[in-house]
């Protein structure tokens, strides 16, 4: 698996979004990725190193559309905590024209 299919997307919360000043990341990982991989995978991208990786599976929610019942998706949450020497990850363009 390559680096960019193990991490999909990053969690833009509040909660995770408060972890960003210990640099903590949040982000959504591909539901057969291992903890190394997703290590590998976030030091390949952004050239960052890692400390600690922490993965949890996120079961899908019950939703309602009129009678139709089912599942939302099912994911996989990766919350990475960087060296505090290493580099920060530019979630969003700081350019503002």
């Amino acid at each position: 698996m390559e680096a960019r299919d193990v991490i999909l997307r990053p969690v833009v919360t509040e909660a995770s979004m408060a972890g960003l000043d210990d640099k903590r990341y949040t982000f959504d990982v591909n539901v057969q990725a291992t903890k190394t991989q997703v290590k590998k995978a976030i030091e390949e991208i952004f050239d960052v190193k890692v400390v600690k990786v922490n993965v949890m599976n996120v079961k899908g929610k019950f939703k309602r559309q009129g009678r139709f019942a089912g599942y939302t998706k099912k994911r996989r949450k990766a919350i990475v905590t960087l060296t505090p020497d290493s580099n920060e990850i530019k979630l969003f363009n700081d350019d503002q024209q």
